[in-house]
């Protein structure tokens, strides 16, 4: 049986966490498919800084290391 792009998932690691996300998100679409806002966070993928202007054209691939990091205001 031959899974469709609405049922695929991929493996990525989050944090160091295991995650099955859906397959064909872009680095900006995961960031909001886990609650995150893409403004206000920073991600490293496989060891390299995604620069943020690119998060909507990189695509997050089955085997991806991910650290994402969010900023956070104080006083």
């Amino acid at each position: 049986m031959i899974a469709n792009a609405e049922t695929a998932t991929i493996a990525v690691t989050v944090n160091g966490e295991q995650r099955d996300l859906p397959a064909g998100l872009s680095l900006s679409a995961m960031l909001t498919h886990l609650g995150l806002d893409p403004r206000k966070v920073a991600v490293e993928r496989n060891l390299e800084i995604a620069p943020r202007s690119a998060y909507g054209e990189i695509e997050v691939r089955d085997g991806d290391r991910l650290e994402i990091v969010q900023f956070v205001g104080g006083g």
